[in-house]
């Protein structure tokens, strides 16, 4: 299902920054780390505001899945879905073999996603370099992977 609002890259629309930082900091998410330009990141946009985004962070032949996050008074209409859908859809158009994750609060939807838990000496060291790996996410952080290929 995909919804009749918006979605466009961040890079394309860089205004919409501040709207990121209000959400992701809103749903209790990491922000000082964000990506300058936030490449690969995208946003559903209604009404002139930010209420859902999704980043994919490129590390080799990973990619790290961060920042999902949607506005708590629009949740349970497939907007994280069908953001997901389309960051996995990119990591599949850049031969990427698998995407990983850490997430203190939401296991269970990404177990429903296909994502599987693993342990973090598991994870290639490419990504665990990320400011997400090293020093950002707490150590009880879930990590989780999706294989690609």
């Amino acid at each position: 299902m995909l919804l009749n609002v918006d979605i466009m890259t961040i890079s394309e629309a860089k205004f919409y920054k501040e709207g990121v930082i209000n959400l992701l900091s809103a749903a209790k998410l990491p922000v000082e780390d964000l990506p300058a330009q936030l490449d690969n990141f995208i946003v559903v946009i209604e009404n002139d505001t930010v209420i859902g985004v999704a980043g994919l962070e490129l590390y080799g032949d990973y990619g790290l899945l961060r920042s999902v996050a949607v506005d708590k008074d629009q949740r349970g209409k497939g907007i994280a879905s069908d953001l997901l859908a389309r960051i996995e859809e990119t990591a599949v158009s850049l031969s990427l073999e698998g995407i990983y994750l850490l997430t203190e609060t939401a296991a269970d939807y990404f177990n429903r996603k296909g994502y599987e838990h693993i342990a973090r000496m598991d994870i290639p060291e490419e990504v665990k370099a990320s400011s997400e790996f090293s020093h950002v996410c707490a150590q009880s952080a879930i990590a989780m992977k999706k294989s690609i290929q």
